[in-house]
């Protein structure tokens, strides 16, 4: 094994993220990916992230190109704020069932 084939650490912003209600679901995958449902739609964006620093470049899967910037533990994309799943200012993610 090369010290290339060393495992790492997923990046600190690889996760779940939410908006406020709940209602679209970004989730930063440890592979440079993304996945975003919004509401009942699971996929509803997919694509590739960079990320430099605090900021957050997005390609999604048909060319069209976002931004985003973590601020005090906030992703700031685009015009949405998402919270980390389990943060008291976020929705749950759908983790919780809701009734």
């Amino acid at each position: 094994m090369t010290g290339n084939d060393t495992p790492r650490a997923p990046h600190p912003y690889v996760g779940m993220w939410v908006t406020a209600d709940g209602f679209i679901r970004q989730e930063l995958l440890p592979n440079g990916r993304y996945d975003e449902a919004r509401g009942n739609r699971q996929s509803a964006y997919t694509g590739s992230y960079t990320v430099t620093g605090n900021h957050i470049d997005y390609v999604d899967d048909t060319g069209f190109t976002a931004t985003g910037d973590i601020r005090d533990g906030v992703l700031f994309h685009e015009h949405l704020v998402l919270y980390r799943v389990g943060d008291e200012r976020g929705g749950d993610g759908g983790i919780r069932s809701r009734g």
